[in-house]
C-alpha cells in the first residue's frame, strides 16, 4: 500500500522550520511523530493543533486500524514549552489549555487502537500524551513525570487520564510532588504495558502494531469501545453492555469467518462488515 508522508516544511521568519508534527502510513498502521527535538518536542499551539488534526485523520481514515505516536530527538516530550507562560487572565489561560489538551479529548475518542513509543523523558503532557493512549511502550531508560509543580504550576491534564489507571492516592503523589520514575517503575505502576532496551524500542512497538493490525477490525473497534464504556458503568449494567457488544460483534460476517478461518486452519479474510 503506498506510504503516505506529510514532512512539510514551513517557513517562519524568514527561517525553515520543519512541521512540528509528520504522518506515515505503513500498510494498515498509521505512524504520528513528534517532531520539535530541538525543542524535546515541547507543546505550543501550533504543535498541539496539528497533533489533534493526525489524530482525527488517522482515525477517520478506513485504511488504518493502528496509530502508532512516536517522537525524533532524545525525549518523547517534556511538556508545555514554559516560554508559552506570560501575563496573562483566566479566560485566556482556559482557551490557551483547550487548545493545548484538545489531544487528551482526542484519543478517548478514538476508534482506532492507539500506541505511545516512549524513550528518554516523557514529562508533563508528554506524559500525559502516553498515558492517554491505549497502549505505552517504553525503553527501558525511558523516565516518566508530572513535573509541572517544580516550576510552580500543576499537572492536572496528565491527571485525568492517570487517575484512571492509578486511582486517586497514587495519582495525587506523583501531581503533588513532582517525582520522576523509571520505565519498570511505571510498568509496575501500569502506566507502561511494556518496557524494551533501548535500541529494541521500535521494532517493538511496531511488532506490536502488526500484530494488533493483523485481528479483526470490527474485533478490535468494538472490544476497545466496550473497555471505554466500562469504566463508566456500575458493574452489572456494564456486564450486559459487554454482552450487547459482543452480540453485536457476533452477528457479524467477520465473526463467522474468524471462527471458520480458526477450525479450518487457516489466515482469516476479513471484510469489515
Amino acid at each position: 500500500m503506498k506510504q503516505d508522508y506529510t514532512s512539510r516544511e514551513i517557513l517562519k521568519e524568514g527561517v525553515m522550520e520543519a512541521e512540528p508534527i509528520l504522518t506515515k502510513k505503513l500498510g494498515r498502521i498509521g505512524v504520528i511523530t513528534l517532531n520539535r527535538p530541538e525543542a524535546r518536542n515541547t507543546f505550543t499551539v501550533p504543535f498541539a493543533e496539528q497533533l489533534d488534526q493526525a489524530l482525527w485523520t488517522m482515525d477517520q481514515d478506513p485504511e488504518v486500524l493502528v496509530v502508532v505516536i512516536n517522537a525524533n530527538g532524545k525525549h518523547f516530550s517534556t511538556g508545555i514549552s514554559l516560554d508559552q507562560f506570560h501575563h496573562g487572565s483566566q479566560r485566556e489561560y482556559r482557551e490557551f489549555l483547550y487548545r493545548i489538551d484538545a489531544f487528551y479529548h482526542r484519543l478517548a475518542r478514538m476508534n482506532k487502537v492507539t500506541i505511545a513509543s516512549v524513550r528518554g523523558y516523557a514529562l508533563a503532557n508528554g506524559a500525559g500524551l502516553s498515558f492517554a493512549c491505549d497502549i505505552t511502550v517504553a525503553a527501558e531508560t525511558a523516565t516518566f513525570g508530572t513535573t509541572a509543580i517544580n516550576v510552580g504550576l500543576i499537572c492536572l491534564g496528565p491527571a485525568a487520564p492517570m487517575a484512571r489507571i492509578l486511582g486517586r492516592k497514587k495519582t495525587l503523589e506523583m501531581v503533588l510532588t513532582g517525582d520522576m520514575i523509571g520505565a519498570r517503575e511505571a510498568e509496575r505502576l501500569g502506566l507502561v504495558n511494556r518496557v524494551v532496551p533501548d535500541d529494541q524500542l521500535e521494532a517493538a512497538t511496531m511488532g506490536l502494531a502488526e500484530k494488533l493490525a493483523a485481528k479483526s477490525p470490527l474485533a478490535l473497534r468494538i472490544g476497545k469501545e466496550g473497555i471505554n464504556r466500562l469504566q463508566d458503568l456500575p458493574y452489572h449494567q456494564g456486564l450486559d453492555t459487554m454482552d450487547d457488544l459482543f452480540a453485536t460483534l457476533c452477528s457479524t460476517e467477520d465473526a463467522v469467518e474468524g471462527v471458520q478461518a480458526f477450525l479450518g486452519k487457516r489466515s482469516p479474510k476479513w471484510k469489515e462488515r
